[in-house]
This record gives C-alpha cells, structure tokens and sequence, in this order.
C-alpha cells in the first residue's frame, strides 16, 4: 500500500507545468491514441529495438490503489547501455538521468508524448567525448516515440 501512495505523492511533486508545446526543455508529440494504446505501442516500439525496457510505472493505476483519481499518466523507462555506457563514462552525473524516460499522459483528452531534448543532457553534463552517442540516443527517442504515435 506504500508503495501507490509514494508513487502518486511523487508524481504529483515531481509533474512539470507543460505549457500547450511542453517547456523549453522537453520534446512532446501528440498522439492519436489513447494513454494505454500509446504507451503499449512505445514498448513494443522498444522491445523491437536494441533498448531495453527497464519498468514502465502506470502512474494513474497507482493512484486509483491509493483510493485517488487522475488522468492517464504512464512513464516507460528503458535504455540501451551501447549509447548510455560513453554518456556515463564522459559525465558519470548523467547516470542521474539515465536509462531514459518517456512520460505519456492525458492533457485534458489530447494523449500527449514527451521527454527530455537528449541536447539539455549536454547543457547539464559535460558531454564533449560523447557527441555521437548523444547524436545516437536522440535519433532513438525521436524514433521510438514516432513508432508509438503511429496510425
């Protein structure tokens, strides 16, 4: 029972405040699909990859657990230690932020897909000796979650 509360408590902590376009800092797509459709066509995107799927945590689900209510909010978390060993090993800092996140939620109806820009990875960390491997990670998350969002 811990567990959902902490989850939900987090989350609703840790939320950003996304403007119609995302912040500055973060990529966001709209989506066709449902929460649940988007977020299963993301995994099956990334298990037909080199990445691999580390938790995917259904914020929503946690909160209805805990006795609460909130739109569809689902984060997948994968990566792929060829792009994300040279990152670490540039800048051990951005194990921080490392494997990957992609957040999928309900904005008021519209299904939305977003992440972090791979480039405020190289704002926040020094990343020189590893340009093509960050070159690499944000070819993979423009890829996968164009997958996800497919008709």
């Amino acid at each position: 029972m811990r567990l959902p509360l902490i989850a939900t408590a987090m989350t609703l902590m840790a939320a950003p405040a996304f403007s119609d376009d995302g912040p500055d800092d973060w990529i966001v797509k709209d989506s066709p699909h449902d929460v649940v459709t988007t977020a299963d066509n993301l995994e099956a995107a990334i298990e037909g990859s080199p990445a691999k799927l580390v938790t995917r945590v259904d914020h929503q689900r946690s909160a209805e657990a805990a006795g609460l209510e909130m739109p569809g909010a689902t984060v997948l978390i994968f990566g792929n230690p060829e792009i994300g060993t040279p990152l670490m090993n540039a800048d051990p800092r951005v194990a921080y932020d490392l494997p990957a996140r992609v957040l999928i939620w309900d904005d008021e109806g519209q299904t939305k897909i977003g992440y972090m820009d791979p480039d405020e990875l190289e704002d926040m960390y020094d990343l020189d000796a590893a340009e093509e491997s960050l070159e690499k990670l944000a070819g993979a998350m423009s890829m996968l979650t164009d997958k996800a969002i497919e008709d």
